[in-house]
């Protein structure tokens, strides 16, 4: 079994949050069936962008990395706390023990700046929400921003938008299982 931790932070964006729980637990449940999704965040109940409330499983404090085989990082809203929580120094250390561990880590949109302030994205090629000021910031982490809607450097996963987050959770989908596997999820799900 692959198992993934979605690491959200208060303000997530629940749409990107959305597409790691479908794609999975179609893949569980009409694919291969090898993986299952985790939630964890900082504290047991957080905050969604426009204030819906949600519990996860796990509280980061309780989190295991060798338990976990991918982390995925939606993005979310600054309004809405996202970037409290996202550059909270545990957040951060999480982030960086996934890597440490050469575990796949893919974000959606603004979920690539955590990344590139935890380091792990440092001299990597990445991209993020593409408006010139979440550029900037990325940049300013030592990371080669392109301006291309997915990027994947290594282990590392990051994309610009909303609209690339099917295909940044059926891309982490193939590297856990296969290509043919990810296509067939995709397939049953109309995409």
């Amino acid at each position: 079994m692959k198992n993934i931790l979605l690491l959200l932070a208060e303000g997530f964006e629940v749409f990107e949050a959305s597409v790691f729980i479908d794609v999975m637990g179609w893949n569980l449940e009409e694919g291969d069936g090898t993986t299952k999704l985790y939630t964890g965040a900082l504290r047991k109940e957080i905050k969604s962008s426009f204030s819906q409330r949600f519990g996860v499983d796990y509280v980061i404090d309780e989190i295991d990395v060798c338990q976990f085989d991918a982390l995925a990082v939606p993005g979310g809203f600054e309004v809405y706390g996202f970037y409290n929580d996202a550059y909270d120094e545990r957040f951060l250390d999480l982030i960086r023990k996934f890597e440490a561990e050469n575990k796949i880590i893919a974000s959606i949109c603004v979920g690539a700046l955590p990344l590139g302030k935890s380091g792990v994205l440092a001299g990597k090629k990445g991209t993020t929400y593409n408006n010139p000021v979440r550029r900037e910031a990325l940049s300013s982490f030592g990371v080669n921003v392109l301006h291309q809607p997915i990027v994947m450097d290594d282990q590392l996963i990051t994309s610009w938008n909303p609209s690339t987050a099917m295909n940044v959770a059926l891309l982490l989908l193939e590297n856990l299982t296969t290509r043919e596997n990810a296509d067939y999820v995709r397939q049953l799900m109309g995409f």
